[in-house]
C-alpha cells in the first residue's frame, strides 16, 4: 500500500504519521518541515501543478490530505492562499484520484455552517458558512464532489492536541502568564482530540481496505469527540485538570463574556455541535469521550515540557 499524506507537520498530520505507518509505505509532505525532520518532503501546497507531478511520480493508493489554511481570521483579509489550499487543493488531489481510481481522505469544518441551529448539525443540513475561511473550506467539499472520485470527507471541530498551535496550548500558555482570563461562553462546539481523529481516520481506511471497495459507504461524514461545551467551560475543565497534574500552581480568574465583547474579524457560529450518528452507524465508530480525551493530552504534555 502507497500512502501520500499531506499536511504531515501539522497536529492532526502528526498524529495521522503512526495510524498510516502500519498500512505500507507513506510518503510526508508539507509546507512547512521541523528541524530534524528527515521523513518529510518539503512541497510548497498552493503549487497545484507541482502537486500533480509528485502525484504521478508517487503514484499513491490512497491520498489523505490533511493540509490546510487554518488561520481563521487572517483569512477575511489573505483570502487567496485559504481558497488556494482549502478549496482548490482538494480539488486537484480529487480530480487526480478520480482519474487514477484512487480513494481520497479529506478534513472539512463545523464553520461551514451558520450555527443557527437548535439541534446538532447533520450533514445534509443547509451550509451557510459566516467568514472565509468556512467559505474556503465548503468549496474544497464541492470541489471532492464535483470531481467524481472515491472519496470520504470528514467534517470535524475544535480539533486540539499537545502539539501546535490549538486552543489547549494557548490557554495553558495564557494561564501561566496572566492572573485573569476572559473567555467567549456563548459558542457552543465538540472539542476533537487529533489524535481521535486519527484513529477514526485509521479505522474507515481499514474498513476501506478490508473488503470489496465499492461496498463500502464512502461521501460525506460528520465526526467529533463526545461532549458539547462553551470555550469557557472547555477552558475551564483544561485548567482543572491541568492543575490535579501539576501542570499549572493555581487557576486563573475567569470572565465569562460574550463575543460581541471579544471582538475578531471572522464571525464565528455560536453553534456548531456536528450529528455523529451517521458514521457511528456507518463504520461502527465510537466517539471519544471529552474528558478523557483532554486528560491523557494534558499527561503527555508533562514529557513535552
Amino acid at each position: 500500500m502507497n500512502i501520500l499524506l499531506t499536511g504531515s507537520s501539522g497536529q492532526l498530520g502528526q498524529e495521522l504519521v503512526p495510524q498510516l505507518e502500519g498500512l505500507g509505505e507513506v510518503t510526508l509532505i508539507d509546507r512547512n518541515v521541523r528541524p530534524g525532520d528527515r521523513q518529510t518532503m518539503k512541497q510548497d501546497l498552493a503549487d497545484l501543478n507541482r502537486v500533480e507531478i509528485l502525484l504521478n511520480r508517487i503514484r499513491p493508493d490512497i491520498v489523505v490530505n490533511a493540509a490546510a489554511y487554518t488561520a481563521v481570521d487572517m483569512a477575511e483579509n489573505d483570502t487567496f492562499p485559504a481558497f488556494r489550499l482549502n478549496g482548490e487543493l482538494p480539488g486537484c488531489l480529487a480530480r487526480w484520484a478520480q482519474r487514477n481510481d484512487r480513494l481520497l481522505l479529506h478534513y472539512s469544518t463545523d464553520y461551514v455552517f451558520s450555527g443557527d441551529s437548535e439541534r446538532p448539525y447533520r450533514e445534509q443540513d443547509k451550509t451557510e458558512p459566516l467568514n472565509a475561511y468556512g467559505e474556503s473550506k465548503l468549496a474544497g467539499e464541492w470541489a471532492i464532489a464535483a470531481s467524481g472520485c472515491r472519496h470520504i470527507v470528514l467534517r470535524t471541530s475544535w480539533v486540539y492536541s499537545g502539539l501546535g498551535n490549538n486552543f489547549v496550548l494557548t490557554m495553558l500558555r495564557l494561564a501561566r502568564e496572566l492572573p485573569s482570563l476572559s473567555i467567549v461562553s456563548d459558542q457552543t462546539g465538540c472539542p476533537t482530540w487529533a489524535r481521535n481523529l486519527a484513529r477514526v481516520s485509521r479505522q474507515i481506511i481499514d474498513r476501506f481496505l478490508s473488503g470489496r471497495p465499492e461496498e463500502v459507504p464512502l461521501g460525506l461524514y460528520h465526526y467529533c469527540d463526545d461532549g458539547a461545551v462553551t470555550w469557557y467551560d472547555f477552558a475551564l475543565m483544561i485548567f482543572t485538570i491541568a492543575m490535579e497534574l501539576g501542570l499549572l500552581d493555581e487557576l486563573p480568574s475567569m470572565t465569562a463574556v460574550k463575543s460581541a465583547e471579544f471582538p475578531q474579524k471572522a464571525e464565528r457560529p455560536v453553534y456548531s455541535v456536528l450529528d455523529t450518528s451517521s458514521i457511528q452507524e456507518a463504520f461502527q465508530i465510537e466517539r471519544g469521550d471529552l474528558e478523557e480525551s483532554l486528560r491523557v493530552c494534558l499527561e503527555e504534555t508533562i514529557d513535552h515540557d
